[in-house]
């Protein structure tokens, strides 16, 4: 590892965090640490990092800001790259926006209303960057972001640049088919629209999440995707686990899809709340919930496959 830090530090132009907690870095405020945490100053940094860690076997694990995930608090032996801290440009020509990864969501939204452009406005509130947003397809009462996109430019593994056009790309609910490439930038279009009916939907969407949402305290978002036909919140406070603690770690008695920090809770605290709500959500209604946040440092189908 000494070799690879010298090779890293040789050419690498951005910050780096060694041996890094991740709970520094996850707004659940939860995590052990990386092998690092590296935030590249343009592609050409990007692009030797990524094939540095190709050719030594590094894992690696692409985070925005750290505002939908669970981190094992032992850690993970990796590279933990984002954006966030450089690629962070937005160009706006009349209703189409060019958006580098990094910026924040809600900058973005901000950006895009202030303009006239319509159709973000349910996301005003949203955690995160457009980057990650994108991935995972993020939206909100009715809207998701992939409606508005129409290019993307990615790079792969070997540190390679491939841009894709919206009609290449599947997304689907909290989906999309981008998986181990790291979202660069994106090209938008939208619509205009009034200024005052953009306020009013802007209200409206700030108003519904403060009234439903538990926002004073530390969590990952919605932990399960809702399933086809309910909403996971539902389902959760029907099986009776509204409030329910282990450790530091809470099922929020406001939003029953809101897992809690409300302290100095452990991954394992949060783990144990997810797979007891996956067992009893099972046996109340015969339907396994899915996980909409993402992990780092558990092992694969680690929250399919165990059972409490």
């Amino acid at each position: 590892m000494l070799e690879t830090k010298k090779i890293v530090q040789n050419f690498f132009k951005g910050k780096i965090l060694w041996n890094e907690p991740m709970k520094k870095h996850t707004s659940f405020g939860i995590g052990g640490p990386a092998l690092a945490v590296m935030y590249p100053e343009d592609e050409f940094d990007l692009s030797n990092l990524l094939k540095t860690a190709k050719k030594k076997k590094i894992n690696i694990y692409f985070t925005g800001s750290g505002s939908n995930i669970l981190v094992n608090d032992k850690g993970f032996n990796g590279f933990v790259i984002s954006l966030s801290k450089s690629f962070k440009k937005i160009d706006i020509l009349k209703n189409k926006v060019f958006c580098e990864s990094g910026v924040m969501m809600g900058s973005f939204v901000k950006k895009c209303t202030s303009n006239n452009l319509t159709g973000m406005e349910s996301l005003i509130g949203v955690p995160g960057t457009v980057g990650g947003a994108i991935k995972m397809n993020a939206g909100a009462w009715g809207m998701e972001i992939s409606n508005y996109i129409k290019k993307i430019k990615m790079m792969n593994s070997d540190g390679e640049i491939i841009e894709l056009e919206k009609n290449e790309i599947e997304f689907g609910y909290r989906f999309s088919s981008i998986k181990n490439d790291l979202i660069i930038s994106s090209n938008f279009e939208f619509k205009n629209s009034n200024p005052e009916n953009i306020k009013k939907l802007k209200l409206k969407a700030s108003n519904n999440r403060k009234n439903s949402q538990p926002l004073k305290f530390r969590s990952a978002g919605s932990v399960f995707k809702n399933p086809k036909n309910f909403s996971a919140g539902y389902l959760i406070d029907k099986a009776g686990l509204k409030g329910m603690r282990v450790g530091d770690a809470e099922i929020s008695k406001k939003h029953a899809n809101f897992f809690l920090n409300l302290g100095n809770a452990s991954s394992n605290d949060i783990v144990k709340l997810i797979l007891l709500t996956k067992k009893k959500v099972k046996e109340k209604f015969d339907i396994n919930l899915e996980l909409e946040i993402k992990t780092m440092g558990f092992k694969e189908d680690f929250f399919k496959n165990e059972i409490i």
